[in-house]
């Protein structure tokens, strides 16, 4: 579902034997829209995913030549892990929540468009309206949305509604982690 909202191509997945930390796990390979590597790491047990396999998932999408990873897992994320994901600056490891639904959210009629702005959108946007990140309306990065399209605390998200007034209706928030 994450592979169709973020228009990645899935190349091929396979159940790993090695490393021993992800023994039994599923990675799917997939292509971002600019033809980089992008891994999924999927655990269907409710092992709890730790700082072991934060850094063994790591080390293969080095060696993979990805910069992105995406673990999704039965189990809970440790509080360690999450910090070892984030210590990295090498490699993006995003979790997804077990919560998070297994269905296009974006297919609903009551979502609207969301999209994450580039620096240089961002920059306009607060140039325009003559403000702060901060000062714009907040969207917590736990947020199903924001966890759909990739956005990170920090970003600002362009959400686009239709209206019956105004026929599109445009809004900015800032994504904040609380």
């Amino acid at each position: 579902m994450l592979i169709e909202i973020r228009k990645y191509k899935e190349e091929k997945s396979e159940v790993l034997e090695e490393p021993r930390e992800l023994k039994g796990m599923t990675l799917i390979r997939a292509k971002d829209d600019k033809g980089k590597p992008v891994l999924f790491l999927c655990s269907s047990t409710t092992t709890n995913i730790g700082p072991k396999h934060v850094e063994a998932f790591r080390r293969l999408m080095l060696a993979e030549g990805a910069s992105k990873g995406i673990v999704i897992a039965k189990g809970r994320y440790t509080k360690d892990a999450r910090s070892a994901a984030r210590r990295h600056k090498d490699v993006r490891i995003e979790f997804i929540p077990k919560e998070f639904p297994p269905f296009n959210i974006f297919k609903h009629e009551m979502v609207p468009e969301h999209r994450v702005l580039s620096p240089e959108e961002a920059k306009a946007v607060l140039e325009k309206y003559r403000v702060k990140p901060y000062q714009l309306p907040w969207i917590r990065a736990s947020d199903p949305a924001v966890i759909a399209i990739g956005a990170r605390p920090g970003d600002i998200i362009e959400i686009r509604r239709k209206s019956p007034t105004a026929g599109e209706a445009v809004f900015y928030r800032f994504v904040v982690e609380l």
